[in-house]
């Protein structure tokens, strides 16, 4: 695009036809799917932080799938319960201050084949592993075979990149873009 955004012949975009706005909780624009030359029927849109704002406390709610892998938008707010999963998971903040805390299990709750993460009653048993601090921006590792539990003390959202589980909401039609 050009400077007028119009399109230039390198196909790029000039730096002063554009500014980058980054969405919180609190003040977020829905944006959508701007089709040039396709069907919109090929595409769904979702805002994590519109999904966030109209869920419960740590519900996961899918925003995106591709096989059996989810990213699942998570309202943080308050204390989590305690979960694991049989395969690593990789949580990035997206608003707020979030603290996760990490154990080690000394035997898994998990059913052969688990997919997912799962709840667990009650504490862990297990050798502390440590804790991580979450930003705006930060990502951690939520590794195979350990217990976590996020605290936010101050509402914010979660991006999680995991594989469809029990808890897993699919809520398309409510938070998709329709035609």
């Amino acid at each position: 695009m050009g400077a007028q955004g119009n399109p230039s012949a390198g196909g790029g975009v000039e730096k002063g036809s554009y500014t980058t706005k980054f969405g919180s909780l609190d003040s977020f624009d829905k944006g959508g799917v701007e089709l040039v030359n396709d069907d919109a029927r090929h595409y769904a849109f979702s805002n994590v932080f519109e999904v966030a704002s109209r869920s419960k406390p740590w519900e996961k709610v899918a925003v995106g799938k591709n096989m059996e892998y989810v990213l699942e938008a998570v309202r943080a707010e308050g204390v989590s319960e305690w979960r694991t999963a049989a395969h690593d998971e990789f949580a990035v903040c997206l608003d707020g201050e979030v603290t996760l805390d990490l154990v080690k299990l000394d035997a898994s709750p998990l059913g052969e084949g688990s997919e997912g993460s799962i709840a667990i009653d009650g504490e862990p048993i297990g050798a502390r592993m440590g804790r991580v601090y979450l930003k705006r921006g930060h990502q951690a590792l939520l590794p195979a075979g350990a217990a976590y539990r996020f605290t936010a003390t101050v509402t914010g959202v979660l991006l999680i990149q995991t594989i469809v589980g029990p808890d897993t909401q699919f809520r398309w039609a409510e938070i998709c873009q329709t035609v």
